[in-house]
């Protein structure tokens, strides 16, 4: 026979997962939103400073120059944040599959030892 207070604190355990779990998911989802702000903030700041580089720019060699060094810099912080993000993305696809890893492993056929 089931005990009620067996049921509740199986319900309470239940919960306690789902909301831990829900947390974890929410820290990654805010992460991410927050490199992705990060960038967008770096890519602007950037993208302002060559523009006032450029209008202050006498000869079309300092142009070429100046346009070089942003667009070097822009793919040097492109592929940087871009690996950082990706990993952020990776490490919210381990979390939010972490507790079907569990579950799976209780329906798992148990090897032969």
């Amino acid at each position: 026979m089931f005990k009620v207070e067996d049921m509740q604190s199986y319900g309470k355990e239940q919960f306690e997962t789902v909301v831990a779990h829900a947390t974890s998911l929410q820290n990654g989802v805010s992460a991410i939103v927050s490199a992705y702000g990060d960038y967008a903030k770096k890519s602007y700041e950037d993208g302002k400073s060559f523009a006032e580089k450029l209008s202050g720019v006498k000869s079309l060699d300092k142009a070429l120059e100046a346009q070089t060094e942003y667009a070097k810099t822009a793919y040097e912080t492109f592929v940087a944040d871009s690996q950082k993000i990706a990993g952020l993305y990776s490490d919210l696809a381990k979390q939010v599959f972490k507790p079907l890893e569990s579950l799976a492993a209780k329906f798992a056929p148990q090897a032969a030892q």
